[in-house]
């Protein structure tokens, strides 16, 4: 693992890189789903997510009962970083939650729509 020790005086913390770059090439070495941004949004947010290997990638959002709202990606991607935007003009108010599935991995994360 690559580490960075960052030092604020009293507190020491230890990153493992997920991403690194040879020859300005990046690999990367770890799935990911990351946080959207902005979470409160209203109506438009974005969620990154990066992917080791190549596969059939599955995004979908719910709602607070596991209630499908929608897919916004199903199709195969080769290894790498996106991003995808979510319009949720749509829906009402409240908290949602989105899904990754990409091989064997799977990963879940909230988001909050607040109009």
């Amino acid at each position: 693992t690559i580490a960075n020790i960052l030092n604020d005086g009293n507190v020491l913390e230890k990153r493992t890189a997920q991403q690194v770059k040879i020859n300005n090439t990046s690999i990367i070495n770890d799935y990911s789903l990351e946080q959207n941004y902005p979470n409160q949004f209203n109506p438009v947010t974005t969620i990154n997510y990066q992917l080791p290997k190549d596969g059939i990638v599955t995004l979908k959002i719910y709602d607070a009962i596991g209630t499908e709202v929608t897919t916004l990606v199903h199709e195969y991607k080769q290894a790498g970083r996106y991003n995808v935007n979510f319009n949720a003009s749509g829906l009402a108010s409240g908290v949602y939650f989105y899904r990754l599935q990409v091989n064997d991995f799977t990963s879940s994360k909230k988001l909050i729509l607040m109009k």
